[in-house]
This record gives structure tokens, sequence and C-alpha cells, in this order.
């Protein structure tokens, strides 16, 4: 897992490399920029978690690229620095969308506490979003839509799961319903009144999941200004989900095997024992017995999550159910936004059923959705769906000679019709995704896309 990056951005070699050497300290990577140019050149290249700017800088100063990353990259929370402290600049700064400031000269632990608050804040908001649509309500069985074997395997699994206290490990492709899944376990159990929690493990860099998962202590570290209990905690008699566990690091593996074991923790420079009832769920879109054999992942923390493993298929793997999911999105979405369309154009259900939806269901739902939006009839027709889906392969059909190539084209294809209908926001373009927007700009930068470019092409 990667570590939290900060990028700052100040004219004074001095005070870069003095922020630098602070921030490397306290496990952060820093990523150097002596001008807003430069800091605006390099956001295109690097994702960041947060910037801390100079106000007074030659040709673009703070304030300019304060205002360009709240356009371009507006879930990068801002730190405003200078030397020239007054009312004046702070409100500005707050006004122009700064997260918060800072008077140089400052002391380091000042530094640091700012740096984790407001990437906290900002972690915490970006985890809630991508959570809401599973916790906002709740997913049973029924929920669980597909008459294929595979699927009739799953619901069958947890039904006879659900009411024990197995710790159980989803496995599948991103977008196949696991969250789902997740949810169906907790309210078919008998701890589904009380706290059903997740938090999904890639979403949160590694020097800050440890404190989010167990809590921590008052000046546990700069910038615990109080204490904080974590997820176990406010599981505790309920349910924890832990989404994408493949991607959480060796050191936080064998904290998580401790307390599964033996169901009490310590709070991040703490000495008091916790004990909880969790029952925890986790879920993986990797392979992990490849990172058994890599050596990337516990094997005695992969069996004591592996006591029960549900598979989801991927969509592709069950093509009988893509029009069975597709009429339950459409009356879904038709209902919610007032419309009376009432099934789908058979070039549409053509297109639909020759494509394979590497996005799994989530993709489907999305594409259903945005057909949903834009028809105008009562059928939705191969037009209004997205273009990304482009004609069904024929039977027979060549295979495109370069894999990689063709993927990256469809790939491609796929963002720029997302960003195009969600008007270049990039938060609402990674939701309509299903993937968290430091993915998305990681994508976009892999494939040397920008979102001007996007709509200079129409």
């Amino acid at each position: 897992m990667a570590r939290a990056t900060v990028m700052v951005a100040d004219d004074e070699q001095n005070m870069l490399r003095t922020v630098d050497s602070i921030l490397r300290a306290e496990g952060f990577d820093v990523v150097q920029a002596q001008s807003g140019r430069a800091a605006l050149e390099k956001l295109a290249e690097k994702p960041v978690h947060v910037i801390l700017t100079d106000a007074r800088m030659p040709a673009v100063d703070g304030f300019e690229l304060l205002a360009e990353t709240r356009q371009r990259y507006p879930h990068i929370p801002v730190v405003m620095m200078t030397a020239y402290a007054t009312p004046k600049l702070a409100v500005q700064a707050i006004k122009g969308g700064a997260a918060d400031y800072i008077a140089k000269p400052f002391d380091p632990e000042e530094l640091i506490h700012v740096v984790r608050t407001v990437m906290r804040d900002e972690l915490l908001q970006e985890e809630n979003r991508q959570l809401k649509g599973m916790l906002g309500r709740r997913f049973g069985l029924d929920d669980l839509i597909g008459l294929s074997p595979a699927m009739r395997e799953v619901r069958e699994l947890i039904k006879v799961t659900a009411p024990t206290e197995a710790t159980v490990l989803l496995v599948g492709e991103s977008g196949t319903g696991k969250e789902m899944a997740a949810s169906a376990l907790h309210i078919h159990s008998s701890r589904s009144e009380q706290p059903f929690i997740g938090i999904n493990c890639a979403a949160i860099p590694e020097n800050l999941l440890e404190s989010e998962l167990f809590g921590h202590e008052k000046g546990a570290f700069t910038g615990a200004v109080r204490q904080r209990i974590g997820r176990f905690e406010e599981a505790d008699g309920g349910t924890l989900f832990l989404d994408e566990i493949g991607d959480m690091g060796p050191q936080l593996q064998s904290k998580l095997l401790r307390v599964l074991e033996e169901k009490q923790f310590q709070r991040v420079g703490g000495n008091e024992t916790i004990k909880v009832n969790v029952r925890v769920i986790a879920a993986t879109n990797q392979n992990l017995k490849e990172a058994l054999s890599s050596g990337k992942f516990r094997q005695d923390l992969y069996h004591r999550l592996n006591v029960v493993q549900i598979k989801f298929p991927a969509l592709r793997e069950r093509t009988g159910d893509i029009e069975l999911l597709a009429n339950h999105f459409l009356h879904q979405f038709a209902e919610a936004m007032g419309k009376r369309i009432v099934s789908f154009s058979e070039p549409a259900m053509r297109l639909m059923l020759g494509y394979p939806w590497p996005g799994n269901v989530r993709e489907l739902r999305n594409a259903i959705e945005r057909a949903v939006i834009v028809e105008t009839t009562d059928n939705i027709r191969a037009q209004s769906l997205p273009t990304a889906l482009g004609e069904p392969v024929a039977t027979g059909q060549p295979i495109p000679a370069n894999l990689e190539a063709a993927v990256a084209d469809y790939e491609r294809g796929l963002i720029e019709q997302a960003l195009r209908q969600h008007r270049g926001k990039i938060n609402d373009t990674a939701a309509a995704l299903g993937i968290t927007r430091h993915a998305l700009r990681y994508r976009m930068q892999k494939l040397g896309m920008d979102v001007d470019e996007v709509f200079e092409k129409g």
C-alpha cells in the first residue's frame, strides 16, 4: 500500500528542504515544486493527498494554484503557508477553498498536526462517499439478482452462513456485488440490529489505516490532539466489513490476525486492553493465493479469514443474467426519475448481451442509469447506451493483435464517456465508474488523458 503523499510548493529552496525533512520523518512521501506552475505540472503526473503551498510565489502564486486545484482536483485539500500572516490573507485563503492556513515560521508539530487533520478529514469524507451507497440501505438476499447456478450458490452460501459467527471471505472482481453480500450476511444474522461498519483498506494510506481500525490515544503521534476510537470499537456487537483486504500492509496484517484470534487490542499509543465482540467479513478483488506465494499476504491470516469463502462470478460468466439485471435496473431508475420507460429495443439488448462488461454488475447498473437519463422514448434504444459498449463482437471475429492496446482503447472510451456525462467532475465520474477518484486519476494519467482534452475532442 502506498504511503500518504504531500506536495510542497514554495519558491524558497531552504523552505522546501525543511518541510520535506519534517514530513518524511513522519512517514509521508513528498513531492517538491518550486513554483505554482511546476506544482500543476506535477499534479498531472502523480496523485497526492495534500498540497502545502506558499501564498506568494512568482508567476502562478499560491492563490492561483489553490483556484486551479479546486477546479481540476477538488478532492485534494490545500493548506496555505505564508510569512505575511494577516487576517485578510487568512480569510482570502479559506474563502478560496483552502482546507487550512499556517503562518511561517511554524513548529514541526504544528505542521504535522495540520497535515494529518486535513488529510484525515478528506479521507473520511471519501470513504463515506464510497460506502454511502452500500451502508445507506440494507441489502438482503433478494437484492442479489441472478438465476445462474453460480448466483444461486452465492445466495445459498449466504443463507446458511449468515446465522453463524464464521468469518467470511468474499472474492471476485470489482463490481460483482461483494459489498451487497456483506450487508446481506449482516442483516440475516443475529447481529442485524447492531452496527454494520465498513472500511476500504485500499482508500486509506498505510500510515493512517492502523489508527482508523484500532483508534488512538491523545498524544500517540504528532497531531493526535484527542483520543479517537477505531472501527473495531464502533462495530462492537455487530459486523465489521474490511473491503479490499488484499491491499493491507504486512505489519497491519499481523495485528489484525491477533485481534481476530484474541478478540482484543490496544489503541495506537495506548496500554489499555480493549475487548470487542465483532464478526469480520473481508473482501478482495485480488488473487490472494498468488499474494501468499509472493509473501505479500500472510498465510495464517488468509486461513483465519477464509473460514467460509464465497466467490462471485464475473458478469461475463453469467450472461444469462444480463437481461434480468438490465430490466431490474431499468424499472428501478425509471420509477426514481418518473419516466415511463418500459423495455429495451432489440438492438439495445443485443448490444448489452454482446458486451463483456469488465466493470461487471456495477458497470451495467451505471449504463442503465445513463440510458434512462438520456432516453426520450418509452424504450431504451441502442444509441442511449454508453458509446463504450460499441457493437457486439461477432462469433468468429478475430482476437485483437494487441490485447493491451484494445483494453486501453476501451478503458479510454469508457472514461471519456463518463467525463462528458458528468461534465468533467472527477468525483462524480469516479463514482459512476465505481472506482475511487485517486484510481480514476491514476488510470487517466496512465492513459495520457486530460479532462480539458476530452472536451476539446467534443
